[in-house]
């Protein structure tokens, strides 16, 4: 089923680093902002590199969005996905198909954005290949935040490769 990119990017004039997932998860979708799956680590990394705090970890409700929109803002960061849209099996990223990417130009000339970091080698591949060449921008692939990485990538050694968005 196709499904077009329902939540507006997080950024301002201020912001200088952009983080890029590939789509929303359904309960990303659902909850009309990013990361919100309880399980993602990426708020608490997010938090961790920005000295930031989580009053609503549980990550619920209308305050939740706002605490993570201010996160990100107050540290000059900006957060949207690479695809407007695409055919998508529920939130496995292997399953995308007819892949469109979001158009950053308005987010690009409105900031000052001069790096793109991908949130797992999905959003970096798409990322690479549809819109590096119109934003001249390289990517830098970060891990990914989802608890099916944990594994091989634990919360300390996410704190740690995601350090670079506040350096």
């Amino acid at each position: 089923m196709f499904i077009t990119h329902p939540i507006e990017p997080v950024w301002d004039e201020n912001s200088t680093v952009l983080i890029l997932g590939t789509m929303p998860s359904p309960k990303s979708r659902e909850a009309g902002f990013y990361y919100m799956h309880p399980q993602n680590r990426f708020w608490p990394v997010i938090a961790a590199v920005t000295g930031g705090t989580l009053l609503y970890a549980n990550g619920e409700g209308e305050r939740a969005v706002e605490e993570r929109r201010e996160l990100i803002l107050r540290a000059h960061l900006a957060l949207w996905d690479v695809l407007a849209g695409c055919d998508i099996t529920g939130a496995d990223d292997a399953s995308i198909r007819n892949a469109v990417p979001n158009d950053f130009s308005g987010v690009l000339t409105g900031s000052h954005i001069t790096r793109i970091y991908c949130t797992g080698r999905t959003a970096w591949k798409y990322y690479t290949k549809l819109c590096e060449r119109t934003t001249h921008i390289p990517a830098v692939c970060l891990p990914s935040t989802s608890p099916a990485n944990q594994g091989r990538w634990p919360l300390a050694k996410l704190i740690e490769a995601y350090g670079v968005l506040v350096e």
